[in-house]
């Protein structure tokens, strides 16, 4: 199972994207300024944008779900547990998956945005895709809604995940790294050693680098025991 990016590329009025690459299964990182084409390519990398030239080659994917960043694209119930029901799923494992305090006759769109969030979320992260791409899947979140998704979504065995943030504090068990830069999809390898050209490090991860300590991930775990050897 495999994603390539072959000679892709995305042309608008004031900016273009290019992009090679191949995604396997594993977690996958494209990290990226706010404007930099991430959720461009994750609309190529699902089939719902046509690249202006190359293509994208996908073996062995047949489940694909793009989750997009404002959850409210999703809803398509009337109450939570409609919507629960619209992915197949009990509403009463999903409330507790997502953590909120709610019934499942409440109106869905009178949730908080990190409610709605964390509730789609939830309903993602309980199925199996081929190939899963999450669009900005911290945006709305406090930092204990942001630890809750990347616990669930370090859970994830099989397939290609792959997570387009700009985030800097919080993330999942990371296999591999990409990053956009002036236009262009970079491929900074797997981990641990991708963090050393990953550019959009966030600054505490610069920090152990240059301390010659190196975190096996990006998980809190992964950075506090980095953080603790520079202390031995």
């Amino acid at each position: 199972m495999k994603v390539v990016l072959d000679h892709l590329a995305a042309r608008h009025p004031f900016w273009s994207l290019t992009a090679n690459g191949v995604f396997s299964p594993g977690i996958h990182l494209v990290s990226g300024d706010v404007g930099s084409g991430k959720s461009t390519l994750a609309l190529m990398m699902a089939g719902l944008r046509a690249p202006d030239n190359g293509a994208v080659i996908r073996e062995g994917v047949n489940r694909i779900m793009l989750s997009f960043q404002f959850p409210e694209f999703h809803v398509t119930g009337l109450s939570v547990a409609e919507e629960c029901a619209s992915w197949n799923l009990e509403p009463d494992a999903v409330i507790r998956s997502a953590d909120i305090d709610s019934d499942e006759e409440r109106p869905v769109l009178s949730l908080s945005r990190g409610e709605l969030k964390r509730l789609h979320l939830a309903c993602v992260l309980s199925l199996d895709y081929d190939l899963l791409l999450l669009d900005e899947p911290f945006s709305a979140l406090d930092c204990p809604g942001k630890e809750q998704v990347c616990r669930q979504i370090s859970k994830r065995s099989g397939g290609i995940t792959v997570i387009f943030t700009h985030e800097q504090s919080i993330f999942p068990q990371i296999d591999h790294i990409w990053e956009l830069i002036g236009g262009g999809l970079v491929d900074c390898g797997d981990m641990p050693g991708a963090v050393m050209s990953w550019q959009h490090a966030p600054p505490l991860v610069k920090k152990l680098i240059c301390a010659g300590r190196i975190p096996r991930s990006l998980t809190n775990d992964d950075i506090r025991e980095a953080a603790c050897r520079t202390r031995g």
